[in-house]
């Protein structure tokens, strides 16, 4: 097991006739039209996966008249092809840009593929840095969740290119601002704003149907205001990270509102002389129709006391 991990984290093929076998129907996606030359590919909620490929998020397409833009490339070679497959079952125009969106593998582990098919990788210079810090802790938790099998072919490639605070591009004569409006889910996470369609692509920023996860490389305060930045655009369409395209009054209950209830309840349980061995006696039950609302209820509020401590 270790050495198979130092081969993946140097970059290295492995096993390529295993890729050649383990194809897969691209057919567990859920196509969402969002408008005529956008689109949503809505993965699974659940966790990664030896059937998702680590494909567990949604992803958006961009289609011009010059190439797609593609936003994320998936959690691992096997689940880009599977991403490329069901691009294909739209449109025969070559994907020419893919966007990070955050450091997490589902967003960038699949770069190499898009790569290869001559896209141009964009994201946030802080964002690189947190996958290139991460990678092996990324490889090992791939390991575990899709398997061996499934990773297989899975090499880091980090963005051709990278921006600090915002970046206009338009391809095809359509416009999109990527936008890094500070630390939410992870250390560098980045919203897409299509103007001209009032569609933002908001990867982990947003959360819907599913119980968002405070992490240890998250921040909660943080993650609120980068909420607030792109609800100001008031867009029309939201393709969460995590869920179906859907409302800015969705968006702001499932993940907004329910971040400002945590920060709000643990503040007044610490102010009560709260101790964190009892965190889990904090209601949550408001949000209890989210999935993984059990596994993950008590562990956000334990994160938001440990960051709170510092604030």
């Amino acid at each position: 097991m270790y050495r198979l991990l130092r081969v993946l984290a140097r970059g290295l093929l492995v096993a390529a006739a295993v890729v050649a076998q383990a194809q897969a129907s691209s057919g567990y996606f859920e196509v969402q039209k969002v408008t005529n030359n956008v689109f949503a590919l809505v993965g699974p909620l659940g966790d990664r996966a030896p059937e998702n490929l680590g494909n567990n998020a949604t992803y958006g397409v961009v289609i011009t008249p010059e190439g797609v833009v593609l936003i994320d490339s998936g959690g691992t070679w096997q689940g880009a092809r599977r991403i490329h497959e069901t691009i294909r079952s739209i449109t025969d125009i070559p994907v020419k840009i893919v966007v990070n969106t955050n450091s997490q593998d589902h967003r960038w582990l699949g770069n190499d593929y898009f790569r290869r098919q001559g896209a141009r990788i964009i994201a946030q210079h802080k964002m690189v840095e947190d996958q290139q810090a991460r990678l092996d802790d990324l490889l090992v938790r791939l390991i575990n969740t899709v398997g061996e099998r499934s990773l297989a072919g899975t090499q880091a490639a980090y963005a051709d290119e990278v921006f600090e605070n915002s970046l206009d591009i338009t391809l095809g004569g359509t416009m999109l601002q990527l936008v890094h409006a500070g630390q939410a889910h992870t250390p560098a996470d980045v919203f897409v704003w299509l103007p001209n369609e009032k569609v933002v692509f908001t990867g982990d920023i947003v959360y819907t149907e599913r119980m968002l996860s405070v992490r240890p490389y998250s921040h909660s305060g943080s993650w609120i205001t980068a909420f607030e930045t792109l609800a100001a655009l008031e867009p029309e369409y939201v393709v969460p990270g995590h869920g179906h395209v859907t409302t800015l009054d969705k968006a702001r209950r499932d993940t907004h509102a329910y971040l400002q209830f945590l920060r709000t309840a643990v503040a007044e349980f610490m102010d009560g002389g709260g101790d964190l061995a009892d965190i889990g006696k904090i209601d949550q039950s408001a949000y209890s129709d989210l999935l993984n609302y059990e596994l993950l209820n008590g562990r956000n509020a334990q994160q938001v006391y440990q960051e709170l401590e510092w604030e």
